[in-house]
């Protein structure tokens, strides 16, 4: 099934923090982590990723330093702080769980009369 899947809602601040984690990123690098992890079945589209990155960086789950990207352009490299940590496990946590949840619901068959 080589059909790109569209993102769940809430799922985008996990994906980043989960691809942050793996060691700091620029912007587009994130993007590109993301999809390579995903094996190209997912991909962010820069309009979210970009106010995604900034909202997590405000709540102090990442942060960022300037640096040179590998093109030779200034760019904001992105780290996931102690607190992102943190809440980059309890998420995904509640997702594992979630996801056993809903793999049990959906191997529900009809009762026998």
């Amino acid at each position: 099934m080589d059909k790109q899947l569209d993102l769940l809602q809430g799922t985008l601040d996990l994906l980043i923090l989960k691809a942050v984690s793996l060691g700091p990123l620029h912007g587009y690098g994130v993007l590109l982590r993301i999809q390579q992890i995903s094996g190209q079945a997912l991909v962010i589209q820069q309009g979210s990723l970009y106010p995604a990155l900034y909202r997590l960086e405000h709540q102090g789950a990442i942060a960022s330093d300037w640096g040179e990207s590998e093109n030779n352009r200034k760019a904001k490299f992105y780290r996931l702080t102690t607190a992102g940590r943190m809440r980059l496990d309890e998420e995904t946590e509640k997702w594992n769980r979630m996801a056993g949840i809903m793999g049990t619901i959906l191997l529900a068959v009809p009762e026998q009369a």
